[in-house]
């Protein structure tokens, strides 16, 4: 029963791993670089980062379109306060007793009574108004208190800022501009290292074929010989010559077959995928120049972004320095305030305020600003200098690919003739067993070698086009019809 047993575990288990690798062999894809392309930048995390900093820009340039405009604010005031005082009242006191004592001799004087009548009556009675007077006290403490609700509409326009709202626009545009070249830069650094993974894995795939065809014909050599070492042609240690090439070649095999998986897992994480195994766009040379090379170095300055970005730098280093000095002007503004509760009370006016002391000193901040502007300059100008040198080393390597391509082929059909002879030779015993694997290691190198070109040549011309700012145009030299594909 056990042994029964251990057998449908096994037969399970295999069940299992044949419907496992089945489904692995189901989900596997093949993808063109068009393909790959498109999905990596839809789904590319520093893509999507890129563009919502480009929206957030033009929506802060959108946000500044009005700084000049009125500022109109509706204020609520709700406060409550105490106020105590401490009132004198000595000269009221003074003034209350002349005004009383004025009035009654104005009365008095009406009624024409006789002068000696008059007089004393006006004397008597300044006595009992100096006594009703006096006891009004000197002073008074008096105590405030409130309770206010008090909303308002309150305006304030800038009339003239000597250049910083102007500024202000200029810098928000500016940036708007930059962010978008940035991502168009982003872009094309995606696209170089997606080019640089997909035809990493093709090479790998290349040399992986190399590396079987050599191991393939190298163990069919060691079978050769083993047959006529049992004959008697030849001796153990040419035998085991054949033997050592075999074991180097099935190792290399197991080399370049581990970094195909790294290449691959690459590719795939690059893409946010884990099923591609396959790819369907080759490496390849165009037999033509890419383009001439004069006319890449007079240009690449209107197509580069990292160059447009570096000359909006300087434009934003400018428009700094006109920031610095408007802030050494005065602010002229417009002001008004309206009471909304029952007072109705209001206020306009215009005021103007300069700075006269700040801890700042304005003049050495706009030569700061100058300074920096210059330098913006400067660099802009050495990295003009370094991409030109990059363009012509690109191309100049690209064309080499090019003629090392025609090359190879020649070489390579030279090489399957000795091959061939070499092998005859061997069988009629006028060659030796290192004579075979030479020929037979120098045919599997020169597929090897003529895969690794064509990838130098598809890292060079994309570099060459990276620097002129033209990456994007990358998969129509792919559809050249003068090519020459390394399937």
């Amino acid at each position: 029963m056990s042994i029964k047993n251990n057998k449908r575990r096994v037969c399970w288990g295999l069940t299992v791993l044949a419907s496992m690798m089945y489904g692995t062999l189901t989900h596997a894809q093949s993808i063109s670089f068009h393909d790959a392309e498109r999905q990596l930048l839809q789904r590319s995390y520093s893509n999507q980062a890129f563009q919502s900093l480009e929206q957030a820009a033009k929506l802060e340039a959108e946000a500044v379109k009005g700084i000049g405009l009125p500022r109109v604010d509706l204020n609520i005031r709700a406060y409550a306060f105490r106020n105590e005082l401490d009132i004198p009242l000595g000269a009221v006191k003074n003034n209350l007793e002349q005004s009383l004592t004025n009035g009654l001799n104005n009365k008095i004087d009406e009624f024409n009574l006789d002068q000696n009548i008059a007089d004393p009556l006006k004397e008597g009675l300044k006595q009992p108004i100096h006594d009703g007077v006096g006891l009004i006290p000197d002073s008074s403490n008096v105590v405030l208190r409130d309770e206010v609700i008090r909303p308002t509409v309150s305006v304030m326009m800038p009339l003239y800022t000597g250049g910083l709202t102007r500024s202000a626009k200029e810098i928000a545009n500016i940036q708007a501009g930059r962010s978008e070249l940035s991502n168009q830069q982003q872009q094309d650094t995606q696209r170089f290292e997606l080019i640089q993974a997909y035809f990493n894995v093709q090479l790998q795939k290349q040399l992986l074929e190399a590396a079987r065809f050599n191991a393939t014909a190298m163990q069919q050599h060691y079978r050769n010989a083993l047959k006529i070492e049992q004959q008697g042609f030849i001796s153990k240690g040419q035998r085991m010559q054949f033997e050592v090439a075999r074991n180097n070649a099935e190792r290399a095999q197991q080399n370049i077959q581990t970094n195909l998986k790294a290449a691959l897992f690459q590719l795939n994480n690059l893409l946010q995928d884990n099923s591609i195994t396959e790819l369907s766009t080759p490496l390849f040379v165009n037999r033509a120049e890419p383009q001439n090379v004069n006319v890449l170095l007079s240009s690449f300055s209107e197509n580069s972004p990292l160059i447009k970005k570096m000359q909006l730098d300087t434009e934003l280093a400018k428009a700094n320095v006109k920031a610095q000095q408007a802030a050494k002007k005065p602010n002229v503004f417009a002001f008004g305030e309206y009471s909304l509760d029952e007072n109705e009370n209001w206020i306009v006016g215009v005021a103007a305020r300069y700075n006269l002391f700040s801890g700042v000193d304005k003049n050495k901040s706009i030569q700061a600003a100058e300074l920096k502007r210059f330098a913006a300059e400067l660099m802009t100008a050495r990295t003009q200098q370094e991409i030109e040198n990059l363009i012509y080393k690109s191309f100049s390597e690209a064309v080499s690919a090019q003629q090392s391509d025609v090359l190879l082929q020649q070489n390579l059909k030279a090489a399957q003739e000795n091959l061939r002879i070499q092998e005859l030779s061997f069988k009629e015993d006028v060659g030796t067993a290192n004579q075979v694997i030479d020929a037979q290691n120098m045919l599997s190198s020169l597929k090897a070698e003529m895969a690794v070109n064509a990838y130098k040549y598809v890292m060079s011309l994309a570099t060459l086009l990276q620097s002129h700012g033209s990456l994007a145009e990358f998969p129509n030299y792919m559809q050249h019809a003068n090519t020459h594909y390394i399937r």
